[in-house]
């Protein structure tokens, strides 16, 4: 888990339902007639929910990170489009009819907003597949495209399905830049048992996120470090110590951030990036 996927563990988990929800005064506005036509996201997740289900005519703000490469696997559809600070004044200037968020309520954006109706979809942080495939189906329909989300779903779950589990009960750590490692009970934890590796850090009692040292992952004897693919070259000390003589003889399976940071569709590009690099090394 990135220092990045670290600060969304971080935030609240809101309860859901199917249906959109509303801020605001506490009056509830009649539902807009068809699917919204200008869409905020204040939320890395969100943006690229909101990139694979909704027209892009329809997207009227995303967050900064939305055309980063290493942080968005929908950062070749964000290029071109309005990319906003998450600022009360440029949501005001925007006049969305939807706002979409993990939660958005809670944003420091929309609590400033406090006085203003806007319909919202609080989106929680998907930790499973089947969390993934909720939020799809959820901002599908606030976006006015259900079938999509559904087609999504369909198309993500054919393709999970014809991967073979080649880590055949091998033990694999998530090892990130200043020995971070990724626990039990994330999106990477899952990802592992599918390609039927085990996390080190569930077999040593660590929790979500913790830091080990050199010497105790050598101690440990993973069969695989799994890296992110940034780190592949030394840039700073962090990412130095991932290329130390000491881990040299662990082999490794390298996927790129981008496809681990959020619960999202490149869900599967991870798992199949896992699947085809066990295969390779077998």
């Amino acid at each position: 888990m990135g220092r990045h996927r670290l600060w969304m563990l971080a935030l609240p988990l809101a309860a859901l339902g199917s249906a959109a929800l509303w801020a605001g005064t506490g009056t509830v506005p009649s539902a807009p007639a068809g699917p919204p036509k200008r869409i905020v996201s204040l939320n890395l997740c969100a943006d690229q929910l909101v990139l694979a289900l909704a027209d892009r005519d329809q997207i009227a703000g995303l967050t900064r990170n939305a055309t980063d490469p290493e942080m968005s696997g929908e950062a070749a559809r964000a290029r071109g489009l309005t990319l906003i600070s998450n600022s009360a004044e440029q949501i005001l200037a925007i006049e969305p009819d939807l706002v979409v968020g993990m939660p958005a309520r809670r944003s420091a954006a929309m609590t400033a907003l406090k006085g203003q109706d806007y319909r919202l979809l609080d989106l929680k942080t998907a930790n499973t597949v089947d969390e993934i495939y909720a939020s799809i189906r959820e901002t599908a329909a606030a976006v006015g495209h259900p079938e999509r989300g559904e087609a999504l779903v369909a198309r993500m779950q054919a393709d999970l399905a014809g991967l073979a589990r080649l880590g055949r009960g091998r033990v694999a750590a998530y090892y990130q830049r200043r020995g971070y490692m990724t626990g039990t009970g994330t999106l990477i934890d899952e990802l592992m048992t599918r390609a039927g590796l085990v996390n080190l850090a569930g077999k040593l009692g660590k929790p979500a996120l913790s830091q080990l040292s050199l010497e105790e992952m050598v101690a440990a004897r993973p069969d695989f470090l799994i890296v992110e693919s940034a780190t592949d070259r030394v840039s700073d000390q962090g990412t130095e110590m991932l290329h130390h003589p000491a881990l040299a003889g662990i082999p490794r399976i390298s996927i790129p951030q981008a496809w681990t940071v959020c619960g999202s569709p490149a869900y599967v590009r991870a798992a199949r990036g896992i699947a085809e690099q066990l295969a390779r090394h077998d």
